[in-house]
């Protein structure tokens, strides 16, 4: 195994280091200005993620994490992870900032992979540009949507139309003002098999049918990283048959294909975000007195801080396996170590940033400081793009195997 950073990567964390420090620290206060200003509406487009997108394609730090150089950067997973990891500390501006936030990373591989040429032109090429953005569409009120065999959302075909009815919440994206897509799995055929049943199909938010009910808060947040969540209701949803996305049948397998390479999105700016907070950790305990002494000469506090840097150590070690495995044996080869990093990354990211919200106190759980948004970041990964307890089963399931005989 070899986890070297090759010499293009090497020159891309730096320089992306440098957009950091330079303009999207600085540009932090003023989104949150903005924002407010705007009486914190998902909907509303803040100038300065236009100004930062503009200095980030100047300097050629745009659409790294598409590894298809048709489209993108041509960045391996290995290759693009520490630049994930880098975005994490300002994980409201900067992924979005390099055209590489979700929930549209993921539907653009899905468009490079999956679509044809007039869904590339129509849809694709504008997520690319930055011009537009887009939802992914899958979990239900109303079932455990952890088995996707479960989703009851229909598409069925009418004539040279498919005809979409269900209810959807945690619709990533939906609430942006910019997006202009929804990318749906639906039922096409109860009675297939299981892994058959479901497919894709590409929704233009504007269709007749399509209500947004209302936002869906995380831990109170409106988790305007991706853009809000949303419940959304299809009622007889009509759209061309050219609009499916793959074959019917197929949208299990696009999933999975959508969602291994996020999931090393998400771990690794999960990192970057546990790092910040170990940083603020430590730089708070330098300055803080109780009891006649510092926070850092308080061993509780020297403890915390040693346990988070080998935890952090550990789980970076396993996420860079885990991208190596994905460039040199495919996703289907590393699924149990994708699995892993889903379990493994956001439960050290939450105790690392608990531990921080400890050391700061009241200020802690405070909007002053990141801390309390990364803790909510971090326990929700814990349930998006699937629970632990799947992951878990997909682990031991492969362990168990290597006994079978």
């Amino acid at each position: 195994m070899d986890f070297a950073y090759s010499a293009r990567t090497t020159q891309l964390i730096r320089e992306l280091r440098d957009f950091m420090e330079s303009h999207v620290v600085p540009a932090e206060r003023v989104l949150r200005d903005q924002v407010a200003d705007a009486g914190g509406s998902l909907s509303f487009e803040p100038p300065v993620k236009d100004e930062l997108k503009r200095e980030a394609r100047t300097r050629g730090l745009w659409n790294l994490f598409l590894p298809d150089e048709r489209w993108g950067a041509g960045l391996t997973n290995l290759e693009y992870a520490p630049l994930a990891e880098i975005t994490g500390w300002s994980h409201d501006l900067a992924p979005e900032a390099l055209n590489c936030s979700a929930p549209d990373t993921g539907n653009m591989e899905l468009l490079a992979q999956f679509g044809t040429p007039a869904q590339q032109e129509r849809w694709l090429v504008p997520l690319l540009e930055g011009e537009i953005r887009s939802c992914f569409s899958m979990t239900e009120p109303e079932v455990a949507s952890s088995d996707a065999s479960n989703i009851r959302t229909r598409i069925e075909r009418d004539g040279d139309h498919y005809v979409v009815n269900g209810r959807k919440w945690w619709s990533s994206g939906a609430m942006r003002g910019r997006c202009k897509v929804l990318v749906v799995m639906a039922v096409t055929d109860p009675d297939a098999d299981r892994d058959r049943r479901q497919s894709m199909i590409l929704v233009p938010v504007d269709t007749p049918g399509v209500r947004i009910i209302r936002s869906t808060t995380v831990f109170g947040y409106a988790h305007p990283t991706v853009g809000g969540h949303a419940e959304i209701v299809y009622d007889e949803v009509r759209v061309p048959v050219e609009n499916l996305l793959g074959e019917e049948g197929a949208g299990f397998a696009i999933a999975q294909a959508r969602l291994g390479p996020g999931r090393i999105h998400h771990c690794m700016r999960l990192l970057g975000q546990a790092e910040q907070a170990l940083e603020l950790m430590c730089r708070r305990a330098r300055e803080r007195i109780a009891f006649g002494k510092r926070l850092a000469d308080q061993g509780v506090i020297q403890e915390w801080i040693a346990d988070s840097r080998i935890e952090l150590e550990q789980a970076r070690l396993l996420v860079l396996k885990t991208a190596w495995l994905m460039d040199t044996v495919g996703n289907k080869g590393a699924r149990a170590e994708i699995s892993a990093i889903k379990v493994v990354v956001p439960s050290v990211a939450a105790k690392v940033i608990d531990r921080a919200i400890q050391t700061f106190g009241g200020a802690g759980v405070s909007d002053d400081f990141p801390l309390a948004a990364s803790y909510t970041e971090a326990r929700y990964l814990r349930i998006g793009d699937g629970p632990d307890e799947v992951h878990r089963r997909v682990v031991a399931r492969q362990e168990l195997a290597k006994y079978e005989s």
